[in-house]
């Protein structure tokens, strides 16, 4: 042949004899495998130049193997007949000449209609002959496109792994050999290459993707859209590896697509989505692409940007730690975000816990890029974001308000506010709170000033504030109200009423008792920022103003008002402050407690007033004021609900009404002369209580009435010590011992009555009487109670010794336990001895 040199013919010698036995008819399998061997022998075994391997294989030896490849039935045949094409296409000077010979046998082998290879070995075998035939021909391989990605097409889905990812290998080598035709078939390559991009094994997966890149970088920009989703899915890939394939192939389409301008909306998501990845690389992978990107994007759009460039100066308020974003990748984000954002908010709500966690980090990305230009989508934004904040998943929650906290940082708060708290007027939610009170946090302190009262006078608002008991709801007004005194510091002063108003609705419902400690930090918070000092100094700058604000419907009220429990917090809680409002906190008392008003209510404000009598001289009357307003508390509030009525919550009012009588009474603020006012008043009502069915009614009512007569006793006429005595006579056979003892203590002070009384003289029969039903109890079986009444009776034989003696001697035999008796009489003795 031409250009042959003695190389040539002297292999083509040494080959003629073998070849003849390959291809001839007769010839065994035996003889063929053996001169396969020869064939290799004499080719491989010695290094032969290009020249010579060019000229012995276009003429000798490619049509034969081929042959060979195409229909030898022995394996082995098959095996030698593909190493020996592999061993020459990839050394002779011009493989491409063997091109129409070397195809179609490549295309019958790997085609399943046709003889599909059965050795999944050897189909890995003949793809890396076809991408060593892509590499080395190049455009010369055009006529044969057809055939190639048909050939890919099946052994993309191929059962063996090598033979899919070689399948990969294959794609690329093709898109870069014939770029000009490539386009045209790219796209049926999509579909294979889609189908395998979810592969078990990941290098398998990390081929596809980059594969994938290839067909689109240089075939049909339309592919994208077929892709997208597949790729985006491959971002939750548990491999870093794959990832990263994602990033570079998306990278790369951002910087070099042809269409890439029409696909920015839907490439930038994908990209930015590489910020948030777990692996240190690839989040700097991602940022180096989209820098790259955003410098590429401002050269070529220089003319747009020329004012941008001089204004595009950082806000002063930007988050902390975080690095801006060059105006390019500011700019490509803005210009893209109202096709991005409609997607995004959906996929923040979808159903998919791991989407909504990537969705929402991306989002505080975009935000992060937006800036100002957030302004125009605000209200997409903050519906998604409203119910996004309810996520159960902690990490959405937590993406969310990072967000809102940027819509703070940049967002002007005429509108974000606005819009806010139009929502929130309309239902009060809680994601609304969550949502302002983050916004608050991201805004800087001095834009947040002018709209200071309009936050405080909305979250004051009762039908915001009261509008549930539900704990998260105030919780969420509490954190509200930290954050405002967090970032407006002294500014708060100006709605330190309207706060106050809030902590003491948060702090007022029954099952928030949890946040009381929360609550108080965050009073004196907003006390030091006010320099005062601790909360008790807040509501003594308040405490008018608080009483008035809940007082407004008192008149209405029932037990269920929450001014009820507002009204509750401010009088227990502001400590000796309520000393200061008397004249306020006295009305709504006498308003509330008539015997007309709702009976749980006056159950509940008794018990209130129970306490703080408790310790009245540091709460009601820490201003030494609470005795001018005694009248009205006696006659006007205690006195009408000792009035008996049937039924038991009317019982449970009277034994309120008596334990806030006996607390008044015990706290020492009333002297002798406004306790013989009292008594006046009060006796027949506590005579009559004592015969109440509740037990701690009788013991207060047995105790006040042994302060009447230990301190106004000596005044009374024999008429009431008559009357009176009986019903606390009867108290010593009550069912309960501390009744029993109260009563005993009683009778003593009604002796002490008489001592040096000249009333004793019309009353010897009553005491005689007394004497006798005394002495009956002191054989009680209660040891207890038979001291106290022993005690009651030396304190009684004064007044007419001689016949306590005669009463003692005629029932001193029938008591069990006489000792009693004898100690009596021995004191009796004692008495009339001179001292």
């Amino acid at each position: 042949g031409p250009g042959a040199g003695p190389g040539a013919a002297e292999v083509a010698q040494a080959l003629s004899r073998h070849l003849s036995c390959l291809q001839g008819a007769e010839s065994g399998r035996g003889p063929r495998l053996r001169a396969l061997e020869a064939i290799r022998a004499a080719v491989l075994e010695r290094p032969l130049p290009g020249a010579v391997l060019q000229e012995v294989f276009a003429v000798q030896l490619v049509r034969p193997l081929a042959r060979c490849l195409a229909g030898e039935a022995a394996e082995r045949g098959r095996e030698m007949a593909l190493q020996l094409l592999r061993h020459g296409l990839s050394e002779m000077e011009r493989p491409a000449e063997a091109l129409p010979i070397v195809l179609p046998a490549l295309a019958q082998r790997l085609s399943p209609a046709r003889s599909w290879e059965p050795c999944e070995e050897l189909r890995l075998g003949l793809l890396q002959l076809l991408g060593l035939l892509l590499r080395r021909c190049g455009a010369s391989m055009a006529p044969y496109l057809n055939d190639v990605v048909r050939i890919l097409q099946a052994t993309l889905l191929d059962d063996y792994a090598e033979v899919r990812r070689e399948s990969c290998g294959c794609v690329q080598a093709c898109a870069q050999a014939m770029p000009e035709h490539f386009h045209m078939q790219s796209e049926s390559l999509i579909k294979p290459l889609m189908q395998t991009i979810s592969h078990q094994h990941y290098r398998v997966r990390v081929d596809v993707i980059q594969a994938t890149g290839a067909v689109v970088q240089c075939g049909n920009g339309k592919s994208v859209d077929d892709v997208l989703s597949h790729l985006a899915q491959r971002f939750f890939d548990e491999i870093p590896k794959v990832r990263q394939a994602v990033i570079t192939v998306i990278g790369e389409w951002l910087l070099h697509l042809r269409d890439r301008y029409s696909f920015f909306h839907k490439l930038i998501p994908l990209l930015l989505s590489g910020f948030t990845d777990e692996i240190p690389e690839n989040i700097e992978l991602a940022w180096s692409y989209w820098e790259k990107i955003g410098l590429q994007w401002e050269k070529e759009n220089d003319d747009d940007l020329k004012d941008k460039i001089d204004f595009s100066l950082a806000p002063s308020h930007y988050p902390q730690g975080v690095t801006r974003p060059g105006l390019g990748c500011r700019e490509l984000v803005s210009r893209n975000l109202y096709k991005i954002l409609p997607g995004l908010c959906h996929d923040i709500t979808d159903w998919v816990e791991s989407t909504r966690i990537k969705a929402s980090q991306l989002l505080c990305i975009l935000l992060l890029h937006a800036e100002d230009h957030i302004t125009q989508h605000m209200e997409l934004l903050l519906r998604t974001l409203y119910r996004a904040c309810m996520d159960e998943e902690k990490n959405v929650v937590r993406n969310c308000l990072k967000a809102a906290e940027l819509i703070g940082t940049f967002v002007n708060p005429k509108v974000s506010l606005k819009l806010i708290t139009s929502a929130f007027e309309k239902t009060p939610m809680s994601s609304h709170i969550m949502i302002l009170t983050a916004v608050i946090r991201g805004s800087p302190k001095e834009i947040l000033k002018p709209h200071l009262t309009d936050i405080g006078n909305v979250l004051s608002k009762a039908e915001i504030c009261q509008r549930t008991e539900e704990v998260f709801y105030m919780e969420q007004l509490l954190c509200c109200a930290q954050a405002l005194v967090e970032v407006c510091q002294e500014d708060c002063k100006e709605i330190s009423l309207q706060l106050m108003k809030v902590l003491v609705t948060v702090m007022a419902i029954p099952s928030s008792q949890h946040l009381k400690e929360k609550v108080e930090e965050t009073m004196c918070s907003l006390a030091k920022v006010q320099d005062l000092d601790g909360f008790h100094s807040l509501y003594k700058q308040h405490i008018i103003e608080l009483m008035e604000w809940v007082s407004v419907s008192h008149n209405f009220w029932t037990c269920y008002s929450p001014e009820l429990l507002q009204f509750t917090v401010i009088a227990t809680h502001s400590g000796p402050v309520v000393g200061e409002a008397l004249h306020d906190f006295i009305l709504i008392l006498k308003t509330c407690l008539q015997p007309n008003k709702d009976s749980q209510m006056r159950l509940k404000l008794f018990a209130l007033l129970s306490q703080l009598l408790q310790k009245a001289n540091e709460t009601v009357n820490s201003q030494g004021q609470f005795l001018s307003y005694l009248e009205t508390v006696i006659k006007d509030i205690l006195a009408p609900n000792l009035q008996w009525h049937a039924g038991r919550t009317a019982a449970a009012i009277r034994t309120t009404a008596v334990s806030c009588l006996w607390a008044l009474i015990h706290s020492e603020i009333l002297s002798p002369k406004e306790i013989s006012e009292v008594e006046g008043l009060l006796m027949p009502q506590m005579i009559a209580s004592m015969d109440e069915d509740s037990k701690i009614a009788r013991l207060m009512a047995c105790r006040i009435v042994g302060v009447f007569y230990k301190v106004c006793g000596r005044q009374f006429d024999s008429d009431k010590l008559i009357k009176t005595y009986p019903e606390v006579l009867k108290r010593l056979d009550d069912t309960s011992s501390d009744v029993q003892l109260a009563a005993a203590h009683t009778l003593a002070n009604w002796f002490k009555c008489l001592k040096d009384n000249d009333e004793k003289r019309y009353m010897q029969n009553n005491i005689r009487y007394l004497y006798q039903e005394l002495l009956v109890h002191l054989d009680d079986q209660d040891e207890t109670l038979q001291n106290a009444i022993l005690e009651v009776l030396k304190e009684g034989s004064v007044i007419y010794p001689e016949v306590l003696v005669r009463e003692i001697e005629a029932v001193v035999d029938k008591h069990r336990t006489p000792v009693f008796c004898n100690q009596l009489l021995h004191h009796i003795q004692s008495l009339k001895e001179p001292v």
